[in-house]
């Protein structure tokens, strides 16, 4: 397998960089607004936040869960600036302290509150859930190639308001400027190949990207594409908006309870599929690791050999899947994921600089526009690599 320098925050003004000096010092400041913790959970995260910025990795102390784990994981990075670490490992380090900072591992009063549970509820409950799920109404009554171009597109696109169900149902997605790649014929191909078997799907966020996740879902459920579904979720809460078990039910009671009859119908017939075990919903601590897919352990493993496809949702399983590194643009998709024991399928938006598979002529023209199109959000990559029979 091809190798590439691994990307780390250790230059300033860099994408990585920014997210750490820029991006966390406001996430820490809408957590301490959002619930009133104490002032032992307040000073620990301020703690954290000044570490993370200006100091070293300093190993985990004896209360710290995981502990363990966490110092064989960081092995000689402990005592060495955050920005020599690399950026994935430093990420999932920054939010396994804070949920420690917030209480959510320890014995107490905070024990399993979820720090960042106020930004999904609201984002949940907001009126544009409605008006999205309101388009599901014309969108029923379209070919079913039409159907599944919008399905697709919106999962793809998950929270950019303006490419949800109701842009998606007038039968122009309005972004094929914007995908990169575009693997999405092939992507129904590859489900049509293995109708009937076991889908996995890899979740992403909670809230409005997983509302277009799961009606894809129903879809390949109730069309025959999938005999079953299993959903994999973040055990604990995890990169801010990653959905949980606990964010998968309040998303589908969301559909359930949608005044469109369309969309409710979505929502009884996932709930449904969730007792008789047609969805099957599962986790595991390795999705809360600052590992990548190669290092999947070994039932994890076993699971997703048994696949038809394996569905790859956003941009944080984009780069564990082909691994957070500084791959030239133009480096073969199917080079970068051959090590994953099934076939697989990628819808993400870009929002990291980690990117494969790309022409050599779209490449020059995203490079041309002299934008960071690879972490704004406003380009998109559908990527799908069969596997081998017999591999």
């Amino acid at each position: 397998m091809p190798t590439a320098p691994v990307i780390r925050s250790d230059a300033p003004g860099s994408f990585p960089w920014s997210v750490f000096h820029e991006r966390h010092p406001e996430l820490v400041r809408q957590v301490l607004d959002a619930l009133p913790y104490g002032p032992a959970q307040r000073a620990a995260v301020e703690r954290l936040l000044v570490e993370s910025t200006t100091g070293v990795l300093e190993p985990p102390g004896e209360s710290v869960h995981d502990r363990e784990r966490w110092l064989a994981w960081g092995g000689d990075l402990w005592g060495r600036p955050w920005g020599e670490a690399p950026f994935l490992w430093a990420e999932n380090w920054f939010y396994h302290r804070l949920l420690d900072a917030t209480g959510w591992f320890r014995p107490g009063a905070w024990r399993g509150i979820d720090p960042f549970g106020p930004f999904k509820a609201a984002e949940l409950a907001g009126p544009a859930v409605d008006d999205e799920l309101a388009a599901l109404e014309p969108l029923g009554d379209r070919p079913r190639r039409q159907r599944e171009e919008a399905l697709l597109a919106s999962a793809l696109w998950g929270n950019r308001a303006d490419l949800s169900f109701k842009m998606t149902a007038t039968g122009d997605d309005g972004a094929a400027s914007d995908l990169v790649v575009d693997d999405g014929a092939l992507f129904w191909t590859e489900l049509e190949r293995a109708r009937g078997g076991r889908v996995c799907v890899v979740a992403d966020n909670a809230g409005r990207e997983l509302l277009p996740d799961l009606v894809l879902i129903d879809h390949l459920l109730t069309e025959g594409l999938a005999a079953e579904v299993v959903l994999y979720v973040k055990p604990r809460p995890y990169f801010v908006s990653d959905a949980t078990t606990a964010d998968l039910l309040a998303t589908v009671e969301r559909l359930r309870a949608a005044p469109s009859p369309r969309a409710a119908a979505v929502g009884r017939r996932l709930w449904r599929a969730l007792g008789t075990g047609g969805l099957a919903v599962r986790t595991h601590a390795f999705f809360c690791a600052p590992l990548t897919f190669h290092e999947l352990p070994a039932e994890l493993r076993a699971e997703f050999a048994g696949a038809a496809l394996t569905v790859f949702k956003g941009d944080l399983n984009y780069r564990r899947l082909v691994g957070d590194r500084l791959w030239p643009p133009t480096t073969p998709f199917a080079d970068v994921v051959e090590h994953f024991p099934s076939s697989v399928a990628v819808l993400r938006t870009l929002k990291s600089e980690v990117v494969v598979g790309v022409e050599p002529a779209v490449l020059a023209r995203l490079d041309g526009t002299g934008a960071g199109w690879r972490t704004g959000g406003r380009y998109a990559v559908v990527q799908v690599h069969r596997r081998p029979a017999g591999r």
